[in-house]
């Protein structure tokens, strides 16, 4: 049994005080009774104190017997229908849970309770408070390794990038190739590849390797006689010289006809390929040949361990980088969700549905758990404590029981002489 505390001591002593000035006063009113009763015919007056002494002695007893008729069986007689509590424990264990369970756990409560509460608000005030916000992302960091750790045991990675790619199998890529396609002629964007093509080629004509490359190549194909005067040379030149200056204005004008033609060309190309079934088989086939290689699982699972490698090393480090941003989001995210009046809403919202739906599916198994914590309590103490609470509140109804007796035994008895 465990040992009461100080309060419940104190309270229990001022009880037994009550109880014996209840008792004394009790005591007082039976003596009252016998001594107006044994003068009476001497002092005819004392009647009517014999009467309201009677009455507040039976009121005094009959609620001296209801009160303790409640915790224990009054002068230890094997009285039915005392000791009410500690006789009744199951069935009071039972009627709390399925009280409990109708009237406080029922639908229409839960919901309007949880309507009073500001979820979100609550939510955005704890992640602006930056001590709470880092001790969040503290604690993240403590169970980071835990959640890496399972997402190995637990082959997440093979799956996910399994999942990955059978979604990818089912996309058909070719309207995002031709919408690459048509952003090409847009915000003149094709003058600028053009520009790239133009600088690219005036690299390659710059490059004496590949000058050499292309004298070969004419050398190849003039005629012997030619080349004993290296014509070779002479029309490399020529030919470098007539492409430069093309090039040149070409990226000087932007108006030039070839830049015109340019455009049209990759616009009638794009409108081709799009109508073009040949072309999205292709693409189909090029997208399924990739995703059945078999370094591709190999790609995610060094992908995996690199990211996990360095989030280990990360959270081990004093000055976390992935502490820090996390801390500084959930920051963000109290001050910004402050704000957002429609988003609060729906989380509220949400809350209320996903704990409504919680007390609904759970309140059977709260009104079992309270039964059975009820009927596993130690009544003795339980009553002690409960004696230690209410106790002296309960004494009280001792008094006004004589009292009210008293009253009624002297109005009963004036209208009896009355009467006679």
């Amino acid at each position: 049994m465990k040992e009461l505390g100080p309060e419940e001591l104190a309270k229990l002593a001022e009880l037994k005080r009550v109880k014996l000035t209840a008792t004394l006063v009790l005591f007082a009113c039976f003596l009252v009774m016998v001594g107006a009763m044994w003068l009476e015919h001497q002092y005819p007056a004392l009647a009517f104190i014999a009467a309201f002494a009677e009455a507040a002695t039976i009121g005094g007893i009959a609620d001296w017997y209801a009160v303790v008729a409640l915790f224990k069986r009054p002068l230890n007689l094997p009285i039915p229908h005392t000791a009410i509590i500690p006789n009744n424990q199951e069935r009071i264990g039972d009627n709390l849970g399925r009280f409990i369970e109708k009237n406080f756990l029922a639908p229409e409560p839960v919901s309007q309770k949880l309507k009073e509460v500001d979820f979100a608000d609550e939510i955005a005030k704890w992640l602006s408070d930056e001590r709470k916000a880092r001790g969040l992302a503290n604690f993240l960091r403590s169970i980071i390794p835990q959640l890496l750790e399972s997402v190995d045991q637990k082959g997440l990675v093979k799956f996910a990038a399994n999942s990955v790619t059978k979604q990818l199998k089912q996309v058909d890529l070719s309207p995002i190739v031709n919408e690459v396609l048509d952003s090409l002629t847009r915000d003149d964007r094709h003058q600028k590849l053009m520009d790239e093509v133009i600088l690219a080629l005036h690299r390659f004509l710059n490059d004496e390797e590949a000058l050499k490359v292309i004298q070969s190549k004419v050398k190849d194909e003039l005629p012997t006689v030619l080349n004993l005067f290296r014509a070779d040379a002479l029309v490399v030149n020529r030919i470098i010289k007539a492409a430069a200056s093309l090039l040149d204005e070409i990226k000087d004008n932007p108006d030039h006809e070839l830049r015109a033609e340019f455009e049209q060309f990759l616009k009638d190309y794009a409108k081709r390929l799009k109508r073009s079934k040949r072309f999205a088989a292709r693409i189909d086939t090029f997208k399924k040949q990739i995703l059945a290689r078999p370094e591709l699982m190999s790609i995610a699972q060094q992908m995996w361990t690199s990211i996990r490698t360095f989030i280990e090393q990360d959270v081990q480090s004093k000055d976390s980088i992935l502490v820090e941003n996390l801390a500084e989001m959930f920051i963000d995210v109290g001050k910004n969700l402050k704000a957002e009046k429609e988003l609060k809403q729906d989380i509220n919202d949400g809350m209320i549905l996903l704990l409504s739906n919680f007390v609904a599916s759970q309140k059977t198994n709260i009104s079992m758990f309270i039964s059975e914590q009820v009927k596993s309590w130690d009544f003795r103490q339980l009553i002690t404590l409960i004696e230690a609470n209410i106790g002296k509140d309960l004494q009280y109804i001792r008094f006004n029981g004589m009292i009210i007796g008293g009253f009624v035994g002297l109005a009963l008895y004036i209208v009896q002489i009355t009467i006679t």
